[in-house]
C-alpha cells in the first residue's frame, strides 16, 4: 500500500519555504513531501492554495490526512517534534531563546520583503522613509546576531539557525546591497560554515516561476 505524501505549497524563492524545506531535510522527510510550486500575490489570490489556507499564503503543508499546517515557524516546529524528536528546538531553557530568536529572524525577513517591495515601485512612488527605516531594522537585527555567541561555528544547529541561514542567504539573493558580511565578520564566519550542511546545499534559492 502506497502512503500518500505530504504536500507543500512552495516556491523557490520563499525564504520562508527554505526554512521549512531545510527542516524538512534535517529531520529526513525531504522525501515524503511533494512540493507544489505556486504563485502568491497580495494582488493576486491563488485559488489552490486557499483551499488549504484561508488567506493563500506560503508555505503550507498539507498532512497526509488532508489536515493543513500553515506558518513557516508552526510547520518547521510540527516537522521537527514529529520526525525529528524535537532535535532542532532544545528541551531546556533555552528553547525560549531559540524561539525568541527564531521570531526576530523572521520579522528581519519580512521586513526585507517590505525593503524589496518598496523598492520595486517606481521612483517617484517610493517611500523613502520606510527603506530608510528597513534598513535600520535590519542592521539592528544582524548586530544582534553578530554579538550572540550561539551563532558560533562549533554551534549545534537549531532551528533559530535555520531561520539564519535562510535569512542570510535571502538577504544575498535579494538585497546585496545590505552587504550584511562588512560589519558581522563573526556571523559571516559562521554562515559559511552552516551553508556547507547538505541541508542548507539541497534547498538554495533558485530564481524560477
Amino acid at each position: 500500500m502506497t502512503t500518500k505524501p505530504m504536500t507543500l505549497f512552495w516556491s523557490s524563492r520563499s525564504p520562508f519555504v527554505r526554512k521549512v524545506m531545510i527542516v524538512a531535510h534535517e529531520v529526513n522527510v525531504a522525501d515524503r513531501i511533494e512540493a507544489i510550486r505556486v504563485a502568491v500575490h497580495p494582488a493576486n489570490p491563488n485559488a489552490e492554495v486557499m483551499a488549504s489556507h484561508p488567506l493563500g499564503k506560503i508555505p503550507t503543508l498539507v498532512l497526509e490526512d488532508g489536515t493543513a499546517v500553515f506558518d513557516s515557524q508552526v510547520i518547521c516546529q510540527y516537522l521537527d517534534e514529529r520526525f525529528g524528536n524535537g532535535r532542532l528546538i532544545p528541551s531546556t531553557a533555552e528553547k525560549w531563546a531559540v524561539r525568541s530568536r527564531h521570531a526576530m529572524i523572521d520579522a528581519l525577513l519580512e521586513t526585507a520583503l517590505v525593503w524589496r517591495l518598496e523598492a520595486a515601485r517606481p521612483e517617484d512612488h517610493r517611500q523613502p522613509n520606510v527603506m530608510t527605516a528597513s534598513r535600520l531594522r535590519i542592521q539592528s537585527g544582524l548586530k544582534a546576531l553578530e554579538a550572540d555567541r550561539s551563532f558560533g561555528v562549533s554551534a549545534d544547529f537549531t532551528l533559530d539557525q535555520v531561520a539564519a541561514v535562510a535569512a542570510l542567504a535571502y538577504l544575498d539573493f535579494r538585497l546585496g546591497e545590505v552587504a550584511w558580511r562588512e560589519h558581522a565578520p563573526r556571523l559571516s564566519e559562521w554562515f559559511d560554515s552552516a551553508s556547507r550542511r547538505p541541508s542548507v546545499v539541497a534547498t538554495t534559492y533558485v530564481d524560477a516561476s
